[in-house]
């Protein structure tokens, strides 16, 4: 049985994670708890940049490695 292009399921959902972390606002569309002066409504969205490299160097090494 072949595998999927693009990698195994998990690493496809896990690619799902920017997307829903993000899509939701209103869970995040707070002043509380502040980071170093900034609302949480802008730290939160700046912490996504790093996690999203992460997540994406972390998908492109496995399906990297299953070919």
């Amino acid at each position: 049985m072949s595998r999927p292009p693009g990698g195994s399921r998990a690493v496809q959902l896990l690619l799902l994670l920017p997307f829903l972390g993000l899509l939701s606002v209103p869970l995040y569309n707070r002043a509380a708890p502040s980071l170093f002066g900034m609302p949480f409504f802008y730290w939160y969205q700046l912490a996504w940049v790093p996690l999203t490299v992460a997540i994406l160097w972390f998908a492109y090494r496995r399906v990297r490695h299953e070919d």
